[in-house]
């Protein structure tokens, strides 16, 4: 702030706690509040500095006020470095379920420095491989097999970021509004928003998105959508990343909360599933059939 304060910017803080509770329709709207009281205009822009949270929370807050202002995402997390500060999605939770109330809105920049997660916690860096194996998982057969070797892959972040961020890019570019391709992104996430909500969130996006993509794995194998080959690749690299892919909430629970589930159109569900690795694709299920496929295991 101060180095942006020295060269002529006027520059204001807002800082919210750590963790998803601060996606709350009232720290959105205490945001916006005090974003009126300086009061910002539309030739401002907002800053996101921080993790997915402060990302979204930040991107929502600039689309919707004054109808929508400039956003600068500058992502402190390896989950938001090669994910959510990326393709212009912006939300916040209700009490219903995850992301519920949100808006597409670009960023002008994302200004992204590696050297800012050399410090991140364990399990924080955790979260962020999640999202990393998953695009080797839908898209990229070769960063998949690069990733079985977790110390020559650690060496390699730079690159492996960079790698992640160009395939998210094509996802955007081809599907910005997210009705077609771009839904491949969301491997593992329908269930595994389902597992963060049931759990009040005790469980973070990672690792309940690692849960989802091993499930979603076992589903398709039982439904012959992919070989078992293929299941236990994603289920073992998983493993070497030390992410616990056991899912303690039963089929029911986890099916009442993806009714609530943004992607659901009417009485039909797209979910993702794998056919290989590096190949994913969309199935569309019946709100009966997901409840069906949920509560078998």
């Amino acid at each position: 702030m101060e180095s942006l304060r020295s060269v002529g910017f006027d520059v204001k803080s807002y800082v919210v706690p750590p963790g998803e509770d601060s996606k709350s329709g009232q720290t959105y709207l205490e945001l916006l509040n005090f974003l009126a009281e300086i009061p910002l205009t539309r030739a401002d822009a907002l800053v996101a500095l921080g993790g997915g949270v402060v990302g979204d929370l930040t991107g929502f807050a600039a689309a919707t006020y004054l109808r929508g202002i400039k956003v600068i995402q500058v992502p402190t997390t390896l989950l938001a470095a090669v994910d959510s500060s990326i393709g212009g999605k912006t939300a916040i939770n209700l009490p219903a379920g995850k992301n519920l109330a949100g808006a597409f809105h670009q960023p002008a920049l994302v200004c992204q420095d590696a050297q800012l997660l050399d410090s991140l916690p364990d399990n924080v860096w955790q979260d962020g491989m999640a999202e990393v194996i998953k695009y080797g998982c839908i898209a990229d057969g070769a960063l998949f097999e690069l990733l079985q070797d977790r110390e020559a892959a650690e060496n390699r972040m730079e690159g492996i970021i960079q790698r992640c961020v160009a395939i998210k890019k094509k996802f955007v570019e081809e599907d910005e509004l997210d009705t077609g391709v771009r839904q491949l992104l969301n491997f593992g996430h329908t269930i595994g928003h389902a597992i963060e909500k049931a759990t009040d969130f005790a469980v973070s996006h990672g690792r309940a998105v690692a849960k989802g993509m091993a499930m979603m794995s076992e589903i398709s194998e039982r439904q012959g959508w992919c070989s078992r080959e293929t299941k236990e690749q994603i289920t073992s690299l998983l493993r070497v990343y030390e992410f616990d892919l056991t899912v303690a909430q039963s089929g029911k629970v986890l099916y009442d909360i993806c009714m609530a589930d943004k992607k659901r159109k009417g009485n039909f569900i797209d979910i993702v599933v794998p056919e290989g690795i590096g190949k994913c694709r969309l199935q569309r299920l019946t709100t009966e059939e997901l409840g069906e496929l949920l509560c078998e295991r």
